[in-house]
């Protein structure tokens, strides 16, 4: 795997959001140390997470922590009010009465403590309600963003694919232009005259129906010759099949599997070499 390769695999944004694996976390620290480009993308995707974050941020209501204080105040005032005592004590109270009003005075004071603590904690977990939804939309609109960068990174590596195909001067390339009610389809055929396996560039046919596929055929001596079924992931990337030989190519609509002899009413390009 080429530097390029491993910035755009996901391990950087893992890494920063924590999911990543404590032996990827090493092998991408250890990749950073040496590696200028690596380290620059990973402090780039660092920033690009700290803007989204700070964009996506969430206030509490300004009022919050005001209307939690008013009613710790209120609470107070109704436990600390305290029954009046006379300083008349007969002699005859005894030493327990004493006891008793000592710990109603240091019951009050912890239930004061108690309803502080309470507010702490609401005031808490307010908090973290608010920081678990602005994460949680982080996540969503950095889960977006690498999908669409994972298919920016498939389209540059199929037109990249291309390019290379067009520049080989081993490659054959032929066009495939629509038949009778398919005048504006195209296809690309790509054949390699050395290793003779064949690649298919199919993505202006229209997609086809459930339960069908698209066939590839070789034309060899004015017969038709299976080569290949035509799948979106094969495009331009995978041979279909090894031709030896070949006077045109054509392309049918077939049921999913494909068909032993081509179904010519369903025929949609054609080309010859």
């Amino acid at each position: 795997m080429n530097t390029k390769e491993y910035i755009s695999s996901g391990i950087i944004e893992s890494y920063i959001l924590g999911h990543a694996s404590p032996e990827e976390a090493g092998i991408l620290e250890c990749v950073m140390k040496n590696n200028a480009e690596v380290k620059a993308a990973f402090e780039e995707a660092q920033k690009t997470l700290e803007h989204l974050a700070t964009a996506q941020a969430v206030t509490p209501p300004s009022d919050l922590k005001s209307k939690i204080w008013n009613k710790i105040q209120q609470e107070q005032t109704v436990e600390e009010v305290a029954p009046a005592v006379s300083t008349d004590i007969p002699e005859t109270k005894d030493h327990k009465e004493t006891l008793e009003r000592i710990n109603i005075q240091g019951n009050t004071r912890w239930k004061t403590y108690a309803i502080a603590a309470s507010a702490l904690f609401l005031i808490s977990v307010a908090g973290n309600l608010f920081w678990m939804n602005t994460q949680s939309s982080n996540k969503k609109e950095i889960a977006l963003l690498s999908s669409e960068k994972q298919a920016q990174d498939q389209a540059m590596k199929k037109m990249n694919r291309k390019i290379d195909m067009f520049s080989n001067p081993d490659m054959q390339m032929v066009m495939l232009k629509g038949v009778e009610k398919h005048t504006d389809s195209k296809a690309m055929v790509f054949w390699d005259k050395k290793t003779k396996e064949v690649y298919l560039n199919a993505e202006q046919l229209p997609k086809a129906p459930a339960g069908m596929q698209y066939q590839l055929w070789a034309i060899e001596d004015g017969k038709p010759v299976n080569a290949g079924m035509y799948t979106e992931d094969k495009d331009s990337s995978i041979a279909l099949a090894n031709i030896s030989n070949a006077q045109a190519f054509a392309i049918t609509l077939e049921k999913e599997g494909g068909s032993k002899v081509p179904t010519m009413e369903n025929m949609f390009v054609m080309g010859e070499i």
